[in-house]
């Protein structure tokens, strides 16, 4: 015979366990949701020289100057070609990658692994995804 005090705590029990959960399940979703942004926080701008240094290695430089988005008086074809194309030093991007990628102000600087110990530090901007030089070695302190 079940007594009067037999489940006396037992809402208590109860509510405790679904806070809990409730706590857990947020401090995961917080966890897991900082983690996605972290890793794709950059992602349209390395998305974006991912396919400048696919076009190069098929050689379609037309193409690949047309994403660094050049201002035709200030950068012309032909000085892309003397720093991209087949007779540039970053000739060979068959093992070219993305080896950090670092957001900074107003765009976002991706430092290319050409291997052999061979780097390149790209411009992306933010907002027309243009590529260019990175103007500095890494981010300035205040930007």
């Amino acid at each position: 015979m079940a007594g009067y005090l037999d489940n006396y705590g037992a809402g208590e029990e109860r509510r405790a366990k679904i806070i809990k959960g409730l706590v857990l399940g947020l401090i995961t979703l917080l966890i897991v949701g900082g983690g996605l942004v972290f890793m794709f926080y950059d992602y349209r701008q390395e998305k974006q020289v991912k396919s400048f240094i696919e076009l190069l290695r098929e050689h379609n430089y037309q193409q690949a100057y047309q994403l660094w988005n050049p201002d035709p008086n200030l950068y012309p074809f032909q000085k892309f070609l003397e720093d991209w194309g087949p007779q540039s030093q970053h000739a060979d991007v068959s093992a070219a990658r993305i080896a950090r990628s670092r957001s900074c102000g107003s765009g976002v600087i991706l430092t290319v692994d050409f291997g052999k110990g061979e780097t390149e530090k790209l411009w992306v901007q933010k907002d027309s995804l243009a590529i260019g030089f990175s103007p500095w070695p890494g981010c300035p302190a205040n930007r």
